[in-house]
């Protein structure tokens, strides 16, 4: 909700400053976004009027002007603007003044002297438009100082509202807000009904209650349909975010920002019949203002007259029923419809508008016929005209429940007792109605609050408005103990630190995604969609964490880090085959890495070296010290095929690791290849108790047993073997060389294993190592036809 502060002092003369203002609304959870000063980049700049205007003699372009400024003389200007006539109003810059850098001089050009400069929007920083001058309204007083006449001592602010607020969308709003903070008190702007010159010749209905619960209109017909909406309107609705397109829409869209009500105005003459609100029928189809067809659906609210639909309620006009700017006789509408009947029904059809975005959100029904009347009024002062009487329909509208709030409760909750006195004002200062019964207090919510329905709202607001920084923190008084810490289970917060002590850093993305992401990154799933996703790029729930990681990648490679090492601890959100009930999602967690660059920092102890994927297994296998994890070679598409491999643990596979897949690394645009790899977490979170083991007071005994095999055998399995097969005695088996080359063939590998062995009982016998030695070279050659090698 952007917003003048000169028009909210219109409405609040507080004696505050206006920083002293816009903290107290922040404070109050009404918190301010942005402030963009108005302050012009220009000074002697005033109202002047084309007098004459004649050819210069020595530019086919140039033409000079007689102007006057207010000075009582005419001044001489020579102009090359294409757009400037006699009699126009356009800002002139005094000799002495100032636009931008440039200090404003007598000047002679080609031969003509110049005594000023004529000067466009963008020339005074108004706007980009250079096309011409800057045309002021034939009433501008002449002499005037621009920046007065355009109010430009202003600072625009933007409110970052929250969804449950919507009665903060409009200056009556924003200024009961400052009322109650400040004290001063609320100017709301007169409004006189307009003499009804005749009856209105259409009827409205309401055919379904829960879809419009208040609903009126009337004729107007103008006399000057073609006239300028004023300078000031117009400033203000720019300052708004709004911009101006003709006298009665921009009427409209005034009073939408001044009262929170959606108007909208039908070309009278284009309508039959009655006004009838209404759902949509299968079948009907409507082109809306912006020349969009849409097909409607029964869930969504229409306004129709005899011929069919014409609008769709609280959201947009339809083309065929809407205003020209010569049209003379219109039907303004202002109506109320229930939040339910709008909400998310324009983004389902691709739509935003004003009206939806504070429909959905609440509108204040108890205005909604003096939001009708202010419109008539500021219509009939501008373009002039008779006014109908004004049609009427109500059907069902919210009820306002009294919510009983006791003092005792708000002690409880806020911890500091406050006076019922103090209590009173504050919900009169909110407009709420406020009866004392036996336990409390009796509070009636006003009809523009529809977040107030049970007591902790109530007390919330008398903790906003009395002011968060008034209530003194207090030390906790209730005993605190020490929760259980399992010996079986690791925190997850211990394993993000643990990748943090190996030089990782941890990141937190969206779990909605880019449904890309998914596609490239988990083409074997399908995500779960979003019925009402906040944009296209986040569109679906995540199944894999890798897509955020590779996005924080790309924005670190975009600003020059050449060494990113991330990781990210998360949910990840996976269909069933009921994936249409939450209950039913499968949201197992996850932790993701990704490693890119050097090994280690820059430096001069270390030749620099491109980190690879033993770098990367060491790190998960020194994290996960405590849990037998195997690594087998494997192929997944978003990996590069013999560079990756699958993480079992228990037989059962928990993971991936390997490079990005090349085509990936293109896509991307990534100049070097990533080492990736992401797990669940859960299984990698249980543990085993520590066990003493007695330590040995024997030496150890080593053996290598070196092996020729089929290069399509992996050493995992060969160590798994002999695992299988060792006796208590043999402590570790360690794989230590391996060799491809002319001495072991073509298609075969030579690798030699490390065999420590003890015994903390006794010293083994050489006899007793030798058999041991025997059995294993046994085991690998009858499963695996190895061949020994001496």
């Amino acid at each position: 909700m952007k917003f003048s502060e000169n028009w909210l002092r219109y409405w609040v003369a507080s004696v505050m400053d206006a920083k002293t203002i816009m903290e107290k609304l922040t404070m109050s959870g009404l918190e301010i976004e942005s402030r963009q000063s108005l302050t012009p980049n220009f000074s002697g700049v005033v109202v002047a009027r084309v007098m004459s205007i004649s050819a210069h003699p020595g530019a086919d372009r140039l033409r000079v002007c007689q102007v006057d400024a207010g000075t009582g003389e005419l001044l001489q200007i020579v102009c090359g603007a294409s757009n400037v006539t006699v009699d126009s109003r356009v800002p002139c810059a005094m000799v002495g003044g100032s636009v931008g850098e440039l200090t404003i001089k007598a000047a002679n050009l080609r031969g003509i002297a110049s005594n000023g400069m004529l000067c466009s929007a963008k020339e005074l920083g108004l706007s980009d438009d250079a096309a011409g001058l800057l045309i002021l309204p034939s009433d501008a007083p002449i002499g005037m100082d621009v920046a007065q006449y355009l109010d430009l001592d202003d600072i625009v602010t933007t409110l970052k509202l929250t969804p449950n607020r919507g009665d903060c969308l409009s200056m009556a709003g924003i200024a009961r807000e400052v009322s109650a903070l400040t004290g001063a008190p609320v100017t709301k702007p007169e409004i006189k009904d307009v003499p009804v010159a005749f009856v209105s010749e259409h009827i409205v209905r309401i055919e379904d209650s829960q879809a419009c619960g208040l609903y009126c209109g009337r004729v107007i017909n103008l006399s000057r349909p073609n006239a300028a909406t004023p300078q000031w309107m117009k400033a203000r609705l720019d300052r708004a975010g709004l911009r101006a397109i003709s006298a009665v829409v921009d009427v409209t869209n005034y009073v939408m920002i001044e009262f929170g009500q959606p108007l909208h105005g039908f070309d009278n003459d284009k309508l039959t019949g009655d006004i009838v609100v209404r759902f949509a029928k299968a079948g009907e189809s409507l082109r809306l203002l912006n020349g969009q067809d849409v097909n409607l659906t029964p869930d969504v609210v229409v306004i129709t007259d005899r011929q069919g639909p014409i609008a769709l309620g609280g959201i947009m006009g339809g083309l065929g029923s809407s205003m020209k700017p010569v049209t003379r006789s219109i039907f303004l509408e202002a109506a109320f419809f229930p939040p339910a009947a709008i909400a998310s029904r324009a983004r389902r059809l691709g739509l935003t508008s004003d009206a939806a975005y504070r429909f959905e959100r609440g509108v204040d029904y108890g205005n909604t016929k003096l939001a009708l009347e202010r419109a008539t009024q500021l219509i009939v002062e501008i373009c002039g005209g008779e006014v109908g009487g004004i049609s009427y329909a109500q059907a069902e509208l919210p009820s306002r429940d009294a919510v009983l709030v006791r003092p005792n409760r708000i002690e409880r909750v806020l911890g500091i007792r406050i006076e019922e006195k103090e209590i009173r004002e504050i919900f009169s200062k909110l407009e709420c109605g406020v009866q004392t019964v036996e336990l409390g207090l009796l509070v009636t919510p006003p009809t523009h609050r529809f977040d107030l329905t049970i007591d902790a709202d109530f007390i919330e607001e008398i903790a906003r408005v009395h002011g968060y920084d008034n209530i003194p923190t207090a030390p906790q008084l209730a005993e605190t103990a020490l929760l259980p810490q399992p010996q079986r289970v690791r925190d997850s917060t211990e394993i993000a630190k643990q990748f943090v002590s190996r030089d990782y850093q941890e990141i937190l993305t969206y779990s909605f995604v880019d449904p890309e992401w998914e596609r490239d990154f988990s083409p074997e799933r399908q995500p779960i969609a979003i019925r009402n996703p906040i944009s296209q790029s986040m569109a679906v729930m995540r199944t894999t964490l890798l897509g955020g990681l590779i996005e924080t990648l790309r924005f670190n490679l975009n600003r020059k880090q050449e060494r990113v090492r991330i990781f990210e601890i998360g949910r990840c959100f996976l269909p069933t085959a009921k994936s249409d009930q939450a209950a039913e999602l499968s949201q197992p967690r996850r932790v993701s890495g990704l490693c890119y660059g050097n090994r280690h920092h820059e430096q001069w102890g270390e030749h620099a070296r491109v980190v690879d994927y033993f770098d990367v297994k060491a790190d998960l296998e020194a994290i996960f010290h405590n849990v037998k994890l195997t690594f087998k070679k494997s192929e997944k598409p978003i990996l590069h095929p013999g560079k990756s491999a699958s993480l079992t643990q228990n037989g059962h596979t928990i993971g991936y690791i390997g490079e990005l897949h090349p085509q990936l690394c293109q896509k991307y645009g990534l100049p070097s290849v990533p080492i990736i790899f992401e797990l669940d977490l859960d299984p990698l979170l249980a543990t085993r108790i520590a066990q003493y083991q007695e330590l040995s007071k024997f030496p150890n005994v080593r053996r290598d047993i070196a092996v020729v095999i089929d290069d399509h055998i992996s050493a995992q399995e060969m160590i798994d073997s002999l695992y299988s097969s060792a006796p208590a005695s043999v402590r570790d088996i360690q794989l230590f060389d391996q060799y491809r080359g002319e001495n072991v063939g073509i298609g075969k590998k030579s690798l030699a294993f490390r065999v420590v062995m003890n015994d903390t009982e006794k010293t083994l016998t050489e006899e007793e190592i030798e058999k041991i030695d025997q059995s294993l070279k046994q085991t690998l050659v009858s499963l695996h036809q190895a061949q020994l090698r001496s």
